[in-house]
């Protein structure tokens, strides 16, 4: 029997009509499902990665058992990062280290280009089989300019990004040189995915809410508008997401994207307060799938209300499942998302 595609999240992410709020996680596998736990004492994220039968697995599981709208691929942020010349490794506990951090323009003029079919190719060949499987649309991602250019200048994680504000202030030429390549290994690198058959894009700029306003305007802006800009032509729904960047919103809603992702501070009827018309996708906060069911519920029905005052609404949370998260918490709140959003919309629509 064949089973209908459900195109609930791309209708979403045009701001057309749905017969429910489509749903879906970031980091959706989620380190929380017992499968995929099971499987990380085998093999590492990167190992993952580069089996497209067992990253497609992992990726699909959620959907198979929460029922989400949409599947994220299954990759991390830093994988097209290596072919390009960055020494990264993911160090449990950590995140990504980079062995060789950046510190001047001679280090940028090192870094190669992507070349995805050679460099990249798990990638690709995961993202066919998953169209040949999946029932709802993949959603494939890339990290921004400034989220990278921060691992590859701290050397990892960082709480204040001062090694990467002072390359930016004090070597603006190696800044935007660096702004300049990582644009253009992103624009491949999505174009590539996109080509494989990914059928929406999510671009994480994790940390950019570190920068003011200004400094984003002048500093990061423009590389993100090319970026968009390129991207646009290809034809499939381009969604904005990073966190504390709640300033920056408006200027994400001016680039040439669909989709404006808020996080958990930022309430819905106050983005739209402040002027934002595109779909918006959120924002329930993570640590609420601790509490008892009543509170997710209440909490979940508020953010409902406010998303489903207009077209163009995704639910989803204010940021990624984290390991603690009770998967059947996530099956339960998939299932009244689904179950209460399309009572509203007949509601309405009668």
């Amino acid at each position: 029997m064949t089973v209908e595609f459900n195109d609930q999240f791309l209708k979403a992410c045009k701001g057309e009509a749905v017969s429910h709020v489509p749903v879906w996680y970031m980091r959706q596998a989620g380190r929380s499902q017992p499968e995929y736990r099971e499987l990380k004492k085998k093999y590492s994220l990167e190992e993952i990665t580069h089996r497209p039968e067992t990253c497609a697995y992992v990726t699909k599981l959620p959907v198979d058992q929460y029922h989400n709208d949409a599947a994220i691929l299954y990759k991390d942020i830093m994988t097209p990062l290596p072919a390009i010349g960055v020494d990264v490794e993911i160090k449990k506990g950590i995140g990504p280290v980079i062995a060789n951090p950046l510190q001047s323009i001679t280090d940028v003029n090192r870094l190669g280009k992507l070349e995805p079919e050679k460099d990249v190719d798990f990638v690709l060949e995961t993202i066919k089989l998953l169209r040949k499987q999946l029932t709802v649309p993949l959603i494939s991602f890339s990290g921004a300019p400034f989220t990278l250019a921060s691992y590859m200048i701290e050397g990892g994680p960082s709480k204040n990004y001062n090694k990467t504000k002072g390359m930016m202030y004090s070597q603006p030429e190696a800044w935007f040189l660096l702004m300049e390549k990582l644009g253009d290994m992103v624009i491949t690198y999505v174009k590539s995915q996109i080509k494989a058959g990914s059928q929406a894009i999510q671009i994480f700029d994790s940390w950019v809410g570190a920068l003011n306003q200004q400094d984003y305007q002048t500093y990061v802006k423009p590389v993100m508008q090319r970026i968009f800009s390129e991207l646009r032509n290809e034809g499939v729904p381009l969604i904005m997401f990073g966190v504390g960047a709640r300033h920056l919103t408006m200027d994400w809603h001016e680039l040439p994207l669909d989709v404006v992702g808020l996080d958990w501070r930022y309430p819905i009827r106050e983005a739209r307060a402040d002027g934002i018309t595109k779909t918006v996708q959120g924002n329930l906060d993570p640590c609420v799938l601790m509490a008892p069911w009543q509170v997710i519920e209440e909490k979940t029905k508020e953010i409902l209300d406010q998303g489903m005052k207009q077209p163009g609404f995704i639910f989803n949370l204010g940021h990624g499942v984290f390991p603690e998260v009770d998967p059947e918490k996530l099956k339960k709140l998939t299932a009244f998302v689904h179950e209460y959003s399309a009572e509203k919309l007949a509601q309405t629509n009668r």
